[in-house]
């Protein structure tokens, strides 16, 4: 074998170069696309969790879930008959003021969550209802528990 110019060998097929890689100048999305959809998914699954502070236990019914499309007003009767709204307790004298502070501008357009604990009065529970409704809150919705257990509750 003959050497050609600069050592290389035999009339021009032997090896080629390697052509330099030159550095990309796009970012890589993959891994920020993977932590977004981890974020995604905790968000998810952490939201529903941190609506409303006050701790109730709902009663069972076998009705369906309501469907909101506007953001609700949500006030919480607990088992003493104490009214919440959102996490911040109020009087009865200041219900009706409350909701329309928290519901803002169009508060009387805007669906209102009334949660109540099981072991609540139910007095208490028709009262606020009817406070409402007689101020011109239509759209009041009783929140339960939508899993029903398939024995009846005890008295």
């Amino acid at each position: 074998m003959a050497l050609g110019p600069a050592g290389e060998t035999g009339g021009g097929r032997g090896r080629r170069r390697r052509a330099r890689k030159k550095p990309l100048s796009e970012i890589n999305v993959t891994p920020l696309v993977d932590v977004m959809l981890v974020l995604l998914i905790i968000f998810m699954i952490s939201a529903p969790l941190l609506t409303v502070g006050v701790p109730l236990e709902l009663p069972k019914t076998e009705a369906s879930a309501v469907d909101a499309s506007d953001e609700p007003v949500t006030i919480s009767i607990d088992r003493d008959g104490a009214i919440f709204i959102g996490d911040n307790e109020t009087t009865w004298d200041a219900l009706v003021q409350a909701v329309a502070d928290q519901g803002g501008a169009d508060a009387r357009e805007r669906p209102v969550f009334v949660r109540a604990d099981g072991r609540a009065p139910y007095q208490a529970v028709a009262r606020v209802m009817a406070r409402l409704s007689a101020s011109g809150f239509t759209k009041l919705n009783l929140i339960t528990d939508t899993a029903a257990s398939s024995t009846p509750a005890e008295l």
